[in-house]
């Protein structure tokens, strides 16, 4: 059994510019901590796997596809694959998800 904590977990910025702490990465899944500071954003962008989200803390705008809604802490977002997505720390607060892809990129 392996317990990961992410408070301990080190976080470094991303090529899209917010905070990413590699959680877990195997042939099955690739799981991110994303944590995005009040004003961050997520641009647009696609993969080829499926995608959950399940946000940590906080709250933010999460767009799929067409549809965007304020999400919080608590709630779980499906992304199909090739579905365009975004992430907005839009509400004036922290926003941290967890982005699993499946399988692993």
């Amino acid at each position: 059994m392996e317990i990961i904590k992410l408070e301990e977990l080190e976080g470094k910025k991303n090529k899209r510019g917010v905070v990413a702490k590699a959680v877990l990465k195997n042939d099955n899944a690739q799981v991110m901590n994303l944590v995005l500071s009040p004003g961050d954003v997520v641009p647009p962008h696609q993969v080829p796997v499926d995608v959950f989200f399940y946000i940590v803390d906080g709250k933010g705008t999460l767009s799929i596809g067409d549809d965007s809604a304020v999400v919080e802490a608590g709630t779980v977002i499906t992304c199909p694959t090739n579905t365009k997505m975004k992430l907005e720390a839009d509400q004036g607060e922290k926003f941290e998800v967890l982005n699993v892809k499946t399988p692993s990129l």
